[in-house]
């Protein structure tokens, strides 16, 4: 299975929701919720399906969205891409669908000039598609719910070294309550993570 990535249009609403929300079950819901805010909001910067074809033509697999974040800079606010969600259906998992998601994301931000893409993630994950710690860079995370292994970045060729800082997400994560991590899943997660 070789996925295609292309960018995703409004055409493709309804299958990237049911990636979703097959892909995180309980959690689906609000993942849904976030996507229509921050279209709404005007944050996105990029969005990218994958497809691959089974036979019966192409179907979409996987979804990805970029959306617009600041580092809280000393000189200055910088502009930065958040990386999430990222869905891959079930059926798809573990064929380099999410693998080739990220990539195209992080190509998308490159050619856009973006210094940096920002995500809360598996760092056992991320690690191996270009991310390191953000702490280790001088970030801060936007929330103290986010572990600081999960608290990941990507510096791009534009990033100078003075661009550090507290991350601040679209208002559209605040609004989701989607930002980091609560109760027992961050407990969980915490000490998984060894944070």
């Amino acid at each position: 299975m070789t996925p295609s990535v292309r960018a995703a249009t409004v055409e493709d609403r309804d299958a990237i929701a049911a990636v979703h929300l097959t892909a995180f079950d309980d959690e689906g819901p609000a993942i849904v919720d976030v996507l229509r805010a921050l279209r709404d909001s005007e944050a996105v910067r990029a969005e990218l399906v994958a497809e691959v074809d089974r036979g019966g033509g192409p179907e979409i697999v996987g979804h990805v969205l970029l959306s617009r974040g600041w580092v809280d800079a000393e000189r200055a606010l910088v502009e930065v891409d958040v990386l999430g969600p990222l869905g891959v259906h079930p059926s798809a998992q573990g064929r380099g669908v999410g693998a080739a998601l990220v990539a195209a994301a992080l190509d998308s931000a490159r050619a856009r000039g973006v210094p940096a893409v920002f995500l809360e993630g598996d760092p056992a994950y991320y690690a191996r598609r270009g991310f390191v710690a953000a702490r280790e860079l001088g970030f801060d995370r936007p929330s103290n719910r986010i572990p600081w292994a999960a608290f990941q970045v990507a510096p791009l060729a534009a990033h100078e070294p003075w661009m550090t800082g507290r991350l601040v997400y679209p208002e559209a994560h605040w609004r989701a309550d989607t930002v980091g991590l609560r109760g027992e899943v961050l407990a969980e997660v915490r000490e998984r993570l060894g944070d």
